[in-house]
């Protein structure tokens, strides 16, 4: 158990699979008492009694402002979030429908403001707090057939280092940090078919997919003390990816 993780409370979105588990189950063997957040109670094995799982649908803002109440009423204070509720619908943009870009960009991008507004207005109170979105290469990168997708998460990084901008002043030490993975052994990527998989592990340094333990230690990294001084920034967990 981890001295400076020890107690404190943290939300996790999208905590019932995949990099939101991970990093659930993660925070659970430091210590934290952790708030899982999804439409739907699926863990996917027994995971630490330190984790409570909690109903959310983020495209609805009052749900967020609710479980934010429910969290403060249980435990009273907020010390960190991860945003990592997410979905795809991938279209080529001449096959796309405007409902399948507007579901990615209600869940991937509105969201994330809905939860993180909030949250940001608790750690405001406390004066201090540490927020980590979860966007993704393709958000920088961009990627075929995935328009929504990228457009989301290009928006997450803008509005994480514009956050960590607006919720430092006056002096808070609110920090605001994204991390963004490369393709990584989720559920996502069980519809992509395998030689596609394979031609993605070629493209990064070390030949291989990232696994969701590795995307949660970088994102339990910028929750941590360790990372007290890092704020704004995006940092890529892809294999070299982007070399």
């Amino acid at each position: 158990m981890t001295s400076q993780f020890k107690d404190k409370v943290i939300v996790v979105t999208g905590g019932t699979r995949g990099i939101g588990f991970a990093t659930c189950s993660e925070l659970a063997d430091k210590g934290v008492v952790v708030y899982a957040c999804a439409r739907h109670d699926s863990f996917q094995s027994e995971i630490s009694d330190r984790v409570i799982f909690h109903c959310l649908d983020v495209t609805d803002a009052a749900s967020c402002e609710k479980l934010v109440q429910d969290v403060m009423a249980a435990s009273g204070h907020i010390d960190g979030l991860v945003a990592d509720a997410g979905i795809t619908r991938d279209a080529l943009t001449s096959k796309m429908t405007g409902e399948m870009f507007d579901e990615v960009i209600d869940v991937n991008l509105k969201g994330i403001f809905n939860i993180v507004k909030p949250v940001a207005e608790v750690m405001d109170q406390q004066g201090g707090g540490s927020i980590v979105t979860v966007s993704s290469i393709v958000g920088e990168q961009g990627n075929i057939g995935q328009a929504n997708y990228a457009a989301s998460k290009a928006g997450i990084i803008a509005m994480t280092r514009t956050w960590a901008k607006e919720f430092a002043r006056k002096g808070k030490q609110i920090r605001v940090n994204s991390v963004a993975p490369g393709y990584t052994l989720t559920d996502m990527l069980k519809s992509v078919p395998p030689k596609l998989l394979d031609k993605f592990s070629g493209q990064t340094m070390l030949k291989r997919l990232g696994k969701p333990e590795e995307i949660a230690a970088a994102i339990c990294f910028l929750l941590s003390d360790d990372a007290s001084y890092i704020t704004g920034t995006v940092l890529d967990v892809n294999g070299g990816m982007c070399l």
